[in-house]
């Protein structure tokens, strides 16, 4: 008995725990190993299906962000069903990864066609313009007939796609068709080098780009000018429809917008997608995606860029250092991100706003999203869901809808049913009104005009330098000559504004001649022409005169009168 009990106390402790893990059965280890492989997976892929078991598959609430004072919020959102109910992911797509792979690789599009225009710009661009007209899409079927009329009063929708999107994209078929089907037009102004379109210049666009779709707008506007313009922008699009709203303020043509799954700050966009191991994958395949564009337009990228640079690009930040930046003419992709971030013209948008984003974005993060500047502005209203991924929102069991295209046309249309829609007002300046931090902080340059005005030189030109087809060309001059007297001004102050023949990224025009002579004291008398107006301004200016020059006036009359009470003093003690 001794000798069993020395051998077994002699025996390998790790041989005994083997020889016991030995006896339980294979298939267990397989379960074991499946649950956790399950458990590992729906942590890594935030799954939300037990989340969603447990509430009855009653989905989640949607969370308006409004002023209290918003009448857009009154007037418009307080009667939009969607944005006070709940949303509910498909049970199979139940995590924000899955739905957006899903979205992009079986997005489950309707099927038809678009009726192609294409539209060129002052610089030698072009942009395809796809166009999905209502009665194409009338009792169900596509039928071609004939194009809507100049006078035609149906609304129009332009969407503005995201990062290397057209208008062949699952999303966008979804956004049009559904659209065309509330009886409304629409029209998908596809980026330039994208749609099937070559780059016909050395301008590229860029997610602050916002040049392209304010030509197209004014043209738009001005071929149907009867017919009320809405804008829709998805994700990039969306950073760009924003920084053009904050731009151009209440100068724009646009009844309403909607801003689904904007970035809004780049930078923070730019140090999310690199912070855990899913958010890379994302950064590899879209950096991916901006390789696949510039081999289409490599002749351009090999003379304008590194070329070497982009072939070796693994991520974003990559291509945007070796492509974007360079052709932007911007010093770091820091300063391109913080330039272009629509983020700091959100206080600026002054027409009806509805934005929408999910928090559970795997590429727009919630960090970016601007929650102060958006309850501070009247004219916005922000809707946020706890899932839904980035522009997927599947809902129902086929997952053959997205909620947010249906959220943002109920939207639009309570809004075109409302006096809310904005109008757009003549202004005797139609530059676009530029934030002056982002301008002056973030613009790798500035340009020193003749007249000493000091203009940064940012990524975006402005309107002056971008002229319609001449069809638009014809309208603007119909217009200015139009205009009364009031409306043009003084001849003597106006500028003659010319448009550059290099519109390439980051350049403003250089060409800004005087009609006429410059009157160098031209201010002086404006001023005075309106200090004379108040009767008060001119004993202030008097008071400021005098209070001002009186210790050199009384310095001067002390040397002159000195001598003379002098001998009055001395005159007068002698007759004493």
């Amino acid at each position: 008995m001794d000798c069993l009990d020395l051998d077994y106390s002699s025996d390998n402790p790790y041989r005994l725990l083997f020889n016991s893990l030995s006896l339980i059965p294979f298939w267990h280890y397989f379960i074991g190993s499946v649950i956790l492989l399950l458990v590992f997976l729906y942590n890594f892929l935030e799954f939300h299906l037990l989340e969603d078991v447990f509430s009855g598959f009653s989905g989640c609430p949607v969370v308006l962000t409004y002023n209290s004072c918003s009448e857009i919020y009154d007037g418009v959102v307080s009667k939009c069903r969607l944005l006070h109910g709940r949303y509910l992911a498909t049970p199979w797509l139940s995590s924000p990864h899955i739905q957006t792979v899903f979205l992009n690789f079986f997005g489950r599009p309707p099927v038809f066609s678009y009726r192609r225009q294409i539209f060129n710009t002052s610089d030698g661009g072009t942009i395809a313009l796809d166009w999905l007209m209502s009665f194409d899409v009338s009792d169900g079927a596509f039928e071609m007939n004939d194009d809507i009329s100049d006078d035609d009063t149906t609304p129009l929708v332009v969407i503005i796609p995201g990062l290397t999107s057209d208008s062949s994209s699952a999303y966008l078929k979804h956004l049009a068709f559904s659209t065309a089907k509330r009886g409304w037009n629409v029209v998908i102004s596809n980026h330039r080098g994208l749609g099937g379109v070559s780059v016909t210049s050395d301008c590229f666009y860029n997610a602050g780009w916002t040049e392209d779709i304010r030509v197209v707008i004014e043209y738009l506007h001005h071929k149907q000018p009867q017919a009320p313009l809405f804008v829709i922008g998805t994700s990039i699009g969306a950073n760009i429809l924003v920084k053009y709203l904050g731009e151009d303020r209440e100068n724009i043509p646009v009844a309403g917008a909607v801003a689904i799954c904007s970035p809004y700050d780049l930078l923070i966009g730019d140090r999310f997608i690199c912070r855990r191991l899913v958010q890379k994958f994302y950064d590899r395949a879209l950096a991916i995606g901006l390789q696949g564009y510039a081999k289409l337009h490599q002749p351009q990228y090999s003379r304008l860029a590194d070329w070497e640079g982009i072939k070796k690009s693994r991520s974003i930040r990559d291509f945007d250092n070796y492509a974007t930046r360079l052709v932007g003419k911007y010093e770091t992709v820091d300063t391109y991100y913080r330039h272009c971030s629509s983020a700091s013209y959100v206080a600026s948008v002054s027409i009806p706003l509805l934005c929408i984003s999910a928090l559970d974005d795997p590429l727009c993060t919630r960090e970016a999203i601007p929650w102060d500047e958006c309850r501070e502005n009247k004219n916005i209203v922000l809707a946020t869901t706890k899932h839904g991924g980035h522009l997927a929102f599947f809902e129902g069991l086929t997952a053959s809808g997205l909620w947010w295209v249906r959220a943002a046309n109920e939207f639009l249309g309570v809004l075109h049913s409302s006096p809310h829609m904005h109008v757009q007002k003549k202004m005797q300046n139609s530059k676009p009104q530029v934030s002056l931090e982002s301008s002056i902080d973030h613009s790798p340059y500035v340009n020193v005009s003749e007249d000493g005005m000091v203009a940064p030189l940012g990524n975006d030109l402005t309107r002056n330098n971008v002229k319609a087809v001449p069809e638009l060309q014809s309208v603007q001059h119909e217009i200015a000559n139009e205009r009364g007297p009031d409306e043009k001004g003084n001849e003597k102050d106006q500028l003659v504004i010319e448009a550059n023949s290099d519109n390439s990224p980051g350049r403003h025009a250089d060409s800004v001649q005087h009609a006429k002579p410059v009157d160098l004291i031209a201010p002086f008398k404006r001023c005075l022409g309106q200090l004379s107006q108040q009767r008060w301004s001119f004993w202030l200016l008097a008071y400021i005169a005098i209070t001002t020059s009186w210790p050199l006036v009384g310095s001067a009359l002390q040397i002159v009168f000195r001598k003379k009470l002098r001998d009055v003093s001395l005159g007068s003690l002698l007759r004493r």
